[in-house]
């Protein structure tokens, strides 16, 4: 497609497509996994229900954070541009790229997955997983080539039809009424510390399973309306998110004790086998399938933002900022797409994925502190939206964060030993690229 004259991105994209995208880009195929995982943990049903509604509540915090930040700062990239307004280009670069290979395995992990349950329904294709993925990827490229507005209706879709799955879903779960649930004691193993260490461990989960619920925010500068539609779209998007999340997680103790659920690897496979029968776990795998789709074109539209203002920036290619009659910015969607096909064809994103709920948190607590120092040191900035309880709900996320960082550095040492590694790496390489950037 050609080249957009104005070389600009194009404000068409509303409210349906903000709380689409929160829906779309967060709901996947980790709410039908972590429930087993965290079981492990937290063989406690009560236990289990808190963990979902501190790390809802947490986000929910986060949305009146983002709103700000966002509608005082609309510009594309997210976070990136508010950590570097406040605290300088270095913080700004290295968390830039932080959200990056945060965002950017994702495409490779979502097609991989795809395939693997399309291998399920139809066990002809099984040796053809790789050329399954390699298909999707392709496909939902062309769709973002072709436009933005075709990626938006695309995710809207998706979302509607991935609500309306877990909807019934939950009401199935519900409806299932042959086992009395029993509350799981505690095992002493677990107690104090052990208790303390799983909860940890359990909210690192959950709070991967929220990922993606800031998403929006990478759109401001494509917003019709980002004053009013950013706040509308990150609380709608949150509460389905989190209602979905809670209830379902409920849903899943009414049909079976936690302890029946530990370890599984798709625990909502077990949850609808014992609801439905044999035919449970044809009815997940649709599920699991739809819900990726929808994610899969989230994240395809995600990571090309943030290297759209990095590259403005000079942190990433000058070609970075060209933009088709589409609205789409099509040389950082080529170098994302270019990198998930890497990541499929070698399957070494793994431990990358491992690493991105640990380098998400580190984003959200430096856009946390930057809403902070930016209100010190700009007061004078325009706000369309301020966030609720400032200062306290602002140092709370920033409390917060800084214990769950703490959290997973001490029960998941080696993320914690790559990404200061990454650290160290990054500040020669910002230093050698840093006469080229255009500094604030």
């Amino acid at each position: 497609m050609s080249a957009n004259p104005n070389n600009k991105l194009q404000k068409v994209l509303g409210l349906g497509f903000g709380i689409a995208i929160f829906v779309g880009g967060t709901i996947g195929v980790g709410i039908l996994r972590t429930p087993g995982e965290i079981a492990t943990y937290l063989d406690d049903g009560w236990l289990i229900v808190a963990c979902w509604l501190i790390g809802g509540l947490y986000i929910l915090m986060g949305c009146g954070a983002y709103s700000e930040l966002a509608t005082s700062i609309p510009k594309a990239g997210g976070s990136y541009n508010y950590i570097k307004r406040a605290f300088g280009d270095y913080a700004g670069f290295l968390s830039g790229w932080f959200d990056y290979i945060t965002n950017a395995i994702a495409p490779a992990f979502f097609c991989i997955v795809i395939s693997e349950y399309i291998a399920i329904l139809i066990p002809e294709i099984k040796g053809q997983t790789t050329v399954v993925a390699v298909g999707f990827l392709i496909g939902f490229m062309l769709i973002h080539v072709s436009g933005v507005r075709n990626g938006s209706i695309v995710q809207q879709i998706t979302s509607i039809i991935k609500v309306a799955f877990f909807v019934a879903l939950i009401v199935a779960c519900f409806w299932y009424s042959d086992i009395a649930v029993k509350r799981i004691p505690i095992e002493p193993r677990l107690m104090p510390l052990g208790v303390v260490i799983g909860f940890f461990k359990s909210l690192q989960m959950a709070l991967g399973a929220y990922d993606g619920w800031y998403a929006v925010c990478f759109f401001a500068e494509e917003d019709e309306n980002p004053n009013k539609n950013i706040p509308k779209s990150l609380y709608t998007g949150a509460i389905i998110v989190i209602a979905i999340y809670v209830v379902i997680n409920m849903a899943f103790l009414h049909v079976l004790p936690a302890a029946a659920i530990a370890d599984s690897p798709l625990a909502a496979s077990d949850v609808a086998k014992t609801v439905f029968g044999q035919k449970g776990s044809t009815i997940v795998t649709v599920i699991a399938i739809f819900s990726i789709i929808g994610i899969l074109n989230a994240y395809m539209m995600i990571p090309p933002r943030i290297l759209y203002g990095l590259s403005r920036d000079g942190f990433f290619v000058k070609s970075g900022t060209k933009v088709n009659k589409g609205g789409t910015p099509i040389v950082t969607l080529l170098c994302s797409s270019a990198f998930t096909l890497g990541l499929i064809l070698v399957g070494s994103f793994e431990v990358l994925f491992a690493l991105a709920t640990f380098m998400s948190v580190i984003v959200w607590g430096l856009a946390y502190c930057s809403l902070i120092k930016l209100r010190i040191s700009e007061p004078d900035l325009i706000r369309p939206y301020k966030a609720w309880g400032y200062p306290f709900t602002a140092i709370l996320l920033v409390g917060f964060s800084l214990a769950v960082f703490l959290g997973f550095a001490y029960s998941d040492r080696n993320s914690f030993l790559v990404i200061a590694a990454i650290a160290v790496v990054s500040y020669p390489i910002f230093r050698l690229i840093q006469p080229k950037t255009n500094s604030t």
